[in-house]
């Protein structure tokens, strides 16, 4: 009889906190795509997909709202925290819907930035489908180089 062999793994960690978390991803998906709407509270928004990079000079977000009009969308920075905001309205269709798994309705988006943000000079640009909004820098939270005398 041959019995089964455990290898080890190096260089990795079990986590089940990850576990949790995936498993919690997937029901939530799950779930969004067998209940029209997400299946949410009447009015609740939920969160577009979204990417935060920090470069030397600033904070860029890139966040994903195809088919989203720049009108339809609201960007505010309050103490610190950075919120998108808006509504991906339904499109009025002329036959039966069969299946769904776009997502419509209010999203929100918040994230919170360090301190040492210039928020006179945040720009926002859409185009494709995907915001950009770049948050600068202020002048004395940048990183900067010194040089060693002597």
């Amino acid at each position: 009889m041959t019995l089964p062999v455990r290898r080890q793994q190096t260089g990795t960690v079990w986590d089940p906190f990850r576990e949790f978390n995936d498993l919690y991803q997937r029901m939530g998906q799950l779930w969004q795509s067998a209940v029209p709407g997400g299946g949410g509270l009447l009015g609740e928004a939920w969160a577009p997909l979204a990417d935060l990079e920090e470069t030397d000079d600033a904070y860029l977000l890139e966040v994903d709202l195809p088919g989203v009009k720049k009108d339809d969308i609201t960007i505010e920075l309050n103490a610190g925290e950075l919120s998108v905001h808006g509504e991906i309205k339904e499109k009025e269709r002329t036959g039966v819907l069969r299946h769904r798994t776009r997502r419509t309705g209010q999203f929100d988006y918040r994230v919170t930035l360090p301190q040492g943000t210039d928020a006179e000079h945040i720009s926002a640009e859409l185009a494709e489908g995907v915001l950009t909004v770049k948050v600068p820098k202020a002048e004395k939270a940048r990183p900067g180089r010194i040089e060693i005398t002597g």
